[in-house]
């Protein structure tokens, strides 16, 4: 227990010690308070400023202390010092009473409940992140529900004190004026249940849905502001517009064209961006290749007579090209106009909130969608202009392979080329800034990659940054970079650089509409992704947070159906369970939270690893390297995140993934039949893992003790 609630419960403890010694609560009856009324009313006469004073204090302990009285004592401000002396003293002290009651909560309870029952509440904690201050407003407004408990519950709950407090003091108002006012006329009254009737409980309640409807009306507003200055068309040309075809824009209008909506699909380069034409599917033909050249390296140790290993980079990635177009066809202009989309080739741009103009021609529609992508990051380094450098949009250019390749960058896309290049013969050094290789992941997964580059001589420099560029010849020169050891030129053929993405925001007009950007530039969007602008929304990599293809699809379900539904309800992106995974070899693949961000947010966890050396067709395939780290909250088998390293960890993954989005934990992943031999197995030994960690010694004693005694 921390110093913060021994205090808190000392200071409980004695206020409840000097409320039984005085036997306080004997003053809190009804029936005590109308015949003491004239006594205490005469002394108030002589006394207004030391009565007023008592009162107020006492109606703050009294409501810190969650002590039943808190409406006797408003009637009695209300018989003692009249109706608007009392009203002020009564809202004053409820409010300091409610939240040193709501703090006493926070301190002592909070983060107990939250360990234990935090997956629980998850949906009740967005929620009040979000509207904690109109829920509690609207519960304040209808006193039919005991303000106490308003006061404990609250403190659990992800609201802070300020808002708090100032919420209860207007929400409490109008009972508190009910209760003072009934004070007034104590006389005519037989039981405090007298005072509020039918009637007016209903017409409290009623008022309690005033905080929705005033945000629904300030919503609406702020809609029709953002709105003002621009000329709605009288028609619509289509239901949607979606700009940019990669996957956050290929899903939204498939789904827009499925539900029969019309719908237009931009796109300035090629359908199917970044994902299918330079990212995500050519880096893992390139992978696939350059494992391949591994493995023949490998023969020996698979017993196979091992030959000199030739490598066609031409050929190579004529192969990217070929699984390319292979794939084309499923993002293609053809099969998206077959299923309903009007697709066109062009450069977007916004002119209203309602229209595009592309090609020189206006397109109108009730909604627009922005899903423009992005496009690798150049740093600003002086020289840099004078080298024809790659990036991961360009290096598929490529068809003579660099003997001596710079790679700027340690996260995911710089480590998957540079070992991919590495495999297929170039010498690659790689220079990065941070810490370690892949700094958003486990510590230990970054140690594996760093010893697989080593064990593929893959050199790598880190805490180290490039000073400037000198310029070479056919795209090559020299770098002086700053590293820990002091300054050292590295020479490079070529060099790509992997140092991050940068949204593609330039030239769609949105400064003009007033459509703002966060600080990384990206478009500013709500829980909901629409923009200032009510009528356009934005997804994918243009919106972050998650610069992954599945994100971004993700995004794109919710993208447009509250873009073509919003009206009737809107729906909030759901980011409680994302996954990813770089492909290096070995694969890291993660969900959820590692050590370092547990600890971050002092989130108690117990660790739970699996060494995959330890699996049987690990060891069958030559693959017999990494593990399974999962992370569970504290005493219980809930999964809050796991990180996987080796052969296939992203397939390993997901079934980390359905359990954390469905609440299934470790003991019924054990109780689960996994295919033998398979490395799927590996997640059933992790839960093994846990499981053994937490068998009952005790009982274990005693059940020996039966065996022996069975023998005997």
């Amino acid at each position: 227990m921390s110093r913060k609630q021994l205090i808190v419960l000392a200071l409980i403890a004695v206020a409840f010690g000097l409320a039984i010694y005085f036997d306080a609560t004997a003053y809190l009856q009804f029936d005590v308070l109308r015949d003491k009324i004239d006594e205490w009313r005469h002394w108030y006469e002589q006394n207004p400023l030391q009565a007023g004073a008592i009162y107020f204090v006492v109606y703050v302990v009294v409501t810190a202390l969650s002590l039943p009285g808190a409406a006797i004592m408003t009637l009695a401000g209300g018989a003692l010092f009249g109706f608007w002396y009392a009203l002020v003293l009564a809202s004053f002290a409820s409010s300091i009473g409610a939240t040193l009651a709501f703090l006493a909560s926070r301190v002592l309870l909070r983060d107990w409940v939250q360990a234990r029952f935090g997956r629980q509440l998850r949906a009740v904690n967005d929620g009040f992140e979000r509207d904690g201050v109109f829920y509690l407003l609207s519960l304040r407004l209808v006193p039919i529900f005991p303000f106490f408990l308003i006061n404990l519950l609250m403190g659990l709950l992800p609201i802070r004190a300020w808002p708090f407090y100032w919420v209860s003091q207007v929400g409490m108002l109008p009972a508190a004026a009910v209760y003072v006012n009934a004070g007034t006329q104590l006389g005519q009254l037989e039981s405090p249940s007298g005072i509020l009737s039918a009637p007016l409980i209903l017409s409290f309640a009623l008022l309690a849905l005033f905080p929705f409807v005033a945000r629904w009306l300030l919503q609406r507003l702020m809609a029709r502001h953002a709105l003002s200055g621009f000329e709605r068309p009288r028609s619509f040309d289509n239901n949607l517009i979606v700009i940019g075809a990669g996957s956050a824009g290929l899903v939204t209008a498939l789904i827009a064209a499925t539900v029969k909506a019309k719908v237009t699909l931009i796109e300035r380069h090629k359908m199917g961006g970044d994902c299918l034409n330079t990212g995500c599917v050519p880096s893992k033909s390139l992978i696939r290749s350059a494992r391949v050249a591994q493995y023949m390296q490998r023969a020996e140790e698979f017993g196979l007579a091992s030959g000199q290993l030739e490598v066609n980079f031409r050929k190579v990635m004529e192969r990217v090209q070929g699984v390319i177009s292979t794939i084309e066809p499923h993002d293609s202009v053809e099969r998206f106009t077959g299923l309903g989309v009007n697709c066109v080739s062009g450069d977007a741009r916004l002119v209203s909130p309602w229209e595009v103009e592309v090609n020189g021609e206006r397109i109108s529609a009730k909604n627009i969608v922005i899903a423009s992508g992005g496009r690798p990051r150049v740093p600003d380094v002086p020289g840099l202009e004078t080298i024809d450098y790659l990036t991961s949009d360009t290096v598929w250019e490529l068809r003579e392979q660099p003997r001596r390749l710079l790679v700027l960058g340690g996260g995911p896309i710089g480590c998957e080329l540079a070992q991919a290049f590495a495999g297929l013969g170039s010498e690659v050094t790689l220079v990065t800034r941070a810490s370690r290789l892949l700094p958003r992941e486990d510590e230990e997964a970054s140690a594996l990659v760093l010893d697989a580059f080593a064990k593929r001589e893959v050199q790598v420099l880190l805490h180290s940054e490039p000073q400037r560029f000198e310029a070479g010849e056919n795209g090559g020169g020299r770098c002086i970079c700053s590293t820990p050891s002091g300054e050292q030129t590295l020479t490079f053929d070529r060099v790509l650089l992997a140092v991050g993405r940068s949204p593609n925001v330039e030239g769609l007009g949105l400064g003009e509409l007033g459509i703002g950007l966060t600080d990384n530039g990206s478009v500013r969007v709500d829980e909901h992704l629409a923009t200032s602008i009510p009528t356009i929304f934005a997804c994918g990599d243009v919106a972050g947070p998650y610069l992954f293809t599945h994100v971004a699809s993700h995004q794109a379900w919710y993208a447009a159906v509250n873009s073509l539904f919003g009206h009737l309800r809107r729906f909030r992106v759901d980011y409680s369970v994302v996954p990813w995974a770089t492909f290096t070899d070995p694969e890291v693949a993660r969900v959820g939270l590692n050590e370092r961000e547990a600890a971050e947010r002092e989130i108690e966890v117990e660790v739970t690893r699996y060494d995959i050396g330890d699996l049987d067709r690990a060891i069958a395939d030559g693959e017999a390297r990494g593990f399974v780290k999962v992370l569970t909250a504290r005493g219980k088998d809930r999964i809050v995140g796991v990180t996987i390293v080796g052969y296939h960890a992203a397939e390993l993954l997901a079934e980390f993934v359905l359990a954390m989005k469905h609440g299934i934990g470790l003991n019924k992943l054990l109780g689960t039949i996994h295919v033998y031999p398979t490395l799927s197995e590996a997640n059933k030994f992790a839960a093994g893992e846990w499981r053994k960690a937490r068998k009952p010694e005790g009982l274990l004693a005693w059940v020996e003790r039966y065996h022996r005694w069975r023998r005997e």
